[in-house]
């Protein structure tokens, strides 16, 4: 036996309590969508619709993997006025409620808010489209209610990059930690030894297959 397989680590190390834990857990946070519809991603000028899914879906992937409590919501769809949830992304949430609100501040609508609150948890996961109305009302909303917010931005898109960026800032300047999906499948998987990291290696590897096709099929790659 050489010296480097005597000291070769395969165990995990201990987990921190998953609910007290201050970083993010399968245990102790929930994720929100918002307004993930035809017509939004139509307006968006920050980020293409390919770049904005890749983020998007890879959410949707870990929510269900992990079995995260989950809110989807969707503006204007009763009044006749847009269209649901993109299936991009319900097909990977089945069985999650659509809420339907007439607002663009999700969290004016009570139906929503009892939905976030019914989750039980206060770190909250959010993406929304557009970034500086749809994401960034509830937020700071969330904010000032003591909930913590963690904005995906690698799954979301403003109307142009200046809005999308103003956002970002305005709502870290307020509190919120930005987070991108890759970053937050880590944290919640923590640990290579563990039994359950091939939830996230599923959706790793996922990732990256889609991220290259999207690079095959338009010659360019992205951050």
């Amino acid at each position: 036996m050489n010296a480097d397989s005597a000291h070769a680590k395969t165990a995990p190390e201990p987990i921190r309590d998953p609910r007290a834990d201050h970083l993010l857990t399968p245990d102790n946070c929930a994720v929100v969508f918002i307004d993930y519809q035809e017509g939004q991603y139509a307006t968006v000028g920050s980020a293409s619709r390919e770049e904005i899914d890749l983020g998007a879906v890879t959410l949707a992937k870990l929510a269900r993997a992990y079995e995260l409590p989950t809110v989807l919501s969707t503006v204007a769809v009763g009044m006749g006025v847009n269209r649901a949830t993109v299936p991009e992304i319900t097909q990977e949430l089945p069985g999650v409620a659509e809420i339907d609100r007439t607002g663009v501040n999700s969290w004016e609508d009570a139906d929503f808010r009892a939905a976030v609150r019914a989750t039980g948890r206060r770190k909250i996961v959010m993406a929304g489209l557009w970034t500086e109305v749809c994401l960034a009302f509830p937020t700071l909303d969330m904010l000032r209610e003591g909930f913590e917010v963690y904005p995906v931005v690698d799954a979301v898109g403003g109307v142009s990059a200046v809005t999308h960026a103003t956002a970002i800032e305005r709502m870290t300047q307020a509190g919120a930690q930005p987070i991108t999906s890759l970053a937050f499948g880590c944290e919640l998987m923590r640990n290579w030894a563990r039994p359950d990291a091939d939830l996230y290696r599923v959706v790793i590897n996922d990732y990256f297959r889609r991220k290259q096709a999207i690079g095959e099929r338009t010659g360019t790659l992205f951050e």
